[in-house]
C-alpha cells in the first residue's frame, strides 16, 4: 500500500476512534516531492545551524553519525510538516552515544536507526513538552543497551500533545526502564502509537521492564486519551505487564501480543477500552492476557490463545484491592465489563478477585462479565473472593462444568489455516498492512497460533 492509502486509512482509524481521541490530527503524509525544498547535511552542527521553513525536506546524508546528541527544532503546520529525513536508513545509523530530541510543531522525523552503543545521559528518544503534532516514523532501536541493565533510560519519551509514533522497530532492549512512555499532565496527551513492531525483551528480573507504559501512578487519575493500535509486540518478557496503562480514557486496540511472558495491565486509572486485540501465547510459560484493576473499563472482543498464565496472569484476571489505597495501589474494580471475549485451550479463563490476600480485601463491584466464549480451557472461572452485585450471563464453555452464568457451547470453534479460532481480522496477517520500518524483513505470517 502506498504512502497516499496508507494515510487514509490511518485518518479513517482516527475518524472513527474520535470518541477517543477526538482532536487528533498528525501529518503521516510528507509534502509532495516537487513542493518540498530540499535540503542536504552531513552532520549535526550543519542540522542545527538551519532554521527550517514550513515544508522544507532535511535529508540526512552522510553515513556515520556517531555521538550525535541531535535536536530538531521547527514549526511545520498541517499542510506543510517540516520533514527530516535520513536519506538512506538502510546505511545510515547513530551509533555510540547518540539520540534524539523532537522539539516543535508538525515535524515528521524519518529513517533514524539507533545501534552499536547505548544512551550515557538521557532516554534515546525524546518528544519534548513543547512539542505537538510530531511524527516519529520509519525508526529503529535495535540492542542499544549498556552494559549494565541496572542503568535506567528510556528508548521513547512521549511528552508533548498530539504526537505519533508509526512504523518503527524496537527490539533486544535488555537494561532497565520501560521501552516507550507516555508522561503526563495536567492535560489529555492525544498520542497514537500504531503499525510499530516490538520485538523480544528478555526478562529483566524487576520491576521496570514494561514494553510500554501510559502515565504514572501519580498522574493516574488524569486523561491521556492515547491509542495504541495495530502493533506487534513478540516475545515481549520484560516484567509482568507488556503494557502498563496508568491514566485514564485510552484505547488499546488490535494489537498482537504474540508468546510474551506478561499481560496487558490496567495497572491505575480508569475509562480505559481493551478491545479486538489477539493474544497467543502457543503454552509459552507465563503468558498471560488482560488484568483490571480501577473503575469502568471495557475489555470486549479480545482474543486469547494457548495462555500458560494462571491468577494475575490468568486470561481475563478482575483483582482484589485494597482499602483506602494510594495513588499506586490497588484500586477496587467497579462497573468493569468484560464481553464477548474469545478464550481456547487457555489455563484459566476467567479468576475474579484475583491476588486476593490478607491485605487485598476489597473485592470487584458490579461487574458485568457476558457473551464470552470459553473452549478447551482447563479452569474456565474461578473466584479468588466473592464478588459484589456480580452480573453474568450468556457466557458459553464446552467444558462440563454447571456453573451459574454458562451456557453449553453446541458449535465448537474451528481453527483457519493460521491456528486462529475466530473470524475476527487478523491485521498483521495482511500483507498490505505495513508493520515497523521501511526495509525490515519481518514475516508476519510466522505469528500464528500453534
Amino acid at each position: 500500500m502506498n504512502l497516499y492509502k496508507n494515510t487514509i486509512v490511518l485518518l479513517s482509524i482516527i475518524l472513527f476512534y474520535s470518541n477517543c481521541s477526538a482532536t487528533i490530527n498528525t501529518p503521516y503524509a510528507d509534502p509532495r516531492p516537487d513542493q518540498a525544498v530540499r535540503i542536504e547535511v552531513k552532520n549535526v552542527d550543519e542540522l542545527h545551524a538551519l532554521n527550517p521553513n514550513p515544508g522544507d525536506t532535511i535529508y540526512l546524508v552522510d553515513s556515520l553519525w556517531e555521538n550525535s546528541q541531535i535536536t530538531l527544532k521547527g514549526i511545520g503546520t498541517a499542510d506543510k510538516p517540516i520533514v527530516f529525513r535520513v536519506a538512506d536508513p538502510q546505511k545510515t545509523s547513530f551509533s555510540k552515544n547518540s539520540n534524539l530530541t523532537i522539539d516543535g510543531e508538525w515535524i515528521i522525523a524519518d529513517g533514524f536507526v539507533f545501534k552499536d552503543g547505548f544512551s550515557t545521559g538521557k532516554d534515546v528518544i525524546i518528544f519534548s513538552k513543547k512539542s505537538s503534532h510530531c511524527t516519529l516514523k520509519n525508526t529503529a532501536i535495535l540492542d542499544y543497551n549498556p552494559d549494565n541493565k541496572e542503568v535506567d533510560y528510556k528508548w521513547v519519551s512521549l511528552y508533548g500533545t498530539h504526537n505519533a509514533v508509526v512504523n518503527c522497530e524496537f527490539t533486544g532492549k535488555t537494561h532497565s526502564g520501560t521501552t516507550l512512555v507516555v508522561w503526563l499532565d495536567e492535560n489529555p496527551n492525544h498520542h497514537i502509537i500504531t503499525r510499530n513492531y516490538f520485538g523480544h525483551r528478555p526478562e529483566l528480573g524487576t520491576n521496570g521492564g514494561e514494553t510500554i507504559r501510559i502515565g504514572t501512578s501519580h498522574w493516574s487519575m488524569h486523561s491521556s486519551n492515547t491509542l495504541v493500535i495495530n502493533n506487534i509486540f513478540d516475545n515481549c518478557d520484560g516484567e509482568i505487564e507488556i503494557i502498563s496503562v496508568k491514566s485514564c480514557h485510552n484505547t488499546i486496540e488490535d494489537n498482537l501480543f504474540y508468546e510474551c511472558s506478561g499481560t496487558l495491565t490496567l495497572r491505575h486509572g480508569n475509562d480505559n477500552i481493551i478491545r479486538n486485540n489477539f493474544f497467543i501465547g502457543n503454552e509459552k510459560a507465563n503468558s498471560g492476557g488482560i488484568r483490571v484493576i480501577g473503575e469502568r473499563h471495557l475489555v470486549e472482543g479480545n482474543y486469547l490463545y494457548k495462555l500458560k498464565g494462571k491468577s494475575l496472569r490468568a486470561s481475563l484476571s478482575i483483582m482484589n484491592a485494597v482499602e483506602n489505597p494510594e495513588l499506586n495501589a490497588y484500586f477496587q474494580v467497579q462497573d468493569a465489563q468484560v464481553k464477548n471475549n474469545i478464550v481456547v485451550g487457555c489455563a484459566e479463563g476467567i479468576i475474579i478477585g484475583a491476588g486476593a490476600n490478607t491485605t487485598r480485601t476489597v473485592v470487584p463491584k458490579n461487574l458485568t462479565i457476558q457473551g464470552n466464549i470459553l473452549q478447551n480451557v482447563s479452569t474456565v472461572i474461578k473466584y479468588e473472593a466473592q464478588p459484589i452485585g456480580l452480573s453474568i450471563d450468556n457466557n458459553q464453555t464446552n467444558a462440563s462444568i454447571s456453573e451459574n452464568g454458562f451456557l453449553k457451547l453446541n458449535e465448537l470453534l474451528e481453527a483457519n489455516e493460521y491456528g486462529i479460532y475466530t473470524d475476527m481480522p487478523a491485521f498483521w496477517l495482511d500483507k498490505s498492512n505495513k508493520i515497523g520500518p521501511d526495509g525490515t524483513n519481518l514475516d508476519q505470517t510466522k505469528l500464528v497460533g500453534k
